[in-house]
């Protein structure tokens, strides 16, 4: 009979283990549900009304040779930068390997000083110069 009741145990002993391991899961789920609610308060914050900085909304004038890049109408600064990239990246204008660098084309070189390339950083610089 001794030997039926640590057979018993053996078995019992067996499945404890197989229930620690879902456990174990669970915690893992638990740490990844932990990780997606601070992304929801990170939501949360940025949903606060911001009012517009009137200094970025003023329309300004762009320069002649700007303006054979993004026209000739007033705009403000953050539409000059919109119209810009949309002209980069229409002619293909970043570099295939540093998309940081742009390389300037016949209407981009007088606006960047007659440089070939600049930083995107750079250019951004650069275009304020030909805004008044």
């Amino acid at each position: 009979m001794a030997a039926k009741k640590s057979a018993a145990k053996k078995g019992a002993a067996k499945k404890a283990p197989a229930k620690k391991a879902p456990a174990k899961k669970s915690a893992a789920k638990k740490s990844s549900a932990k990780k997606a609610k601070p992304a929801k308060k990170a939501a949360k914050k940025s949903g606060a009304k911001r009012t517009p900085n009137a200094a970025f909304m003023k329309p300004m004038n762009p320069s002649p040779q700007l303006g054979m890049v993004v026209g000739t109408a007033p705009l403000p600064r953050t539409e000059v930068t919109k119209k810009l990239w949309a002209y980069i990246k229409r002619k293909g204008l970043q570099d295939a390997k540093n998309r940081r660098q742009i390389n300037a084309d016949d209407n981009l070189k007088p606006v960047f000083g007659g440089k070939a390339q600049v930083s995107m950083f750079e250019m951004t610089k650069l275009v304020n110069k030909h805004l008044k």
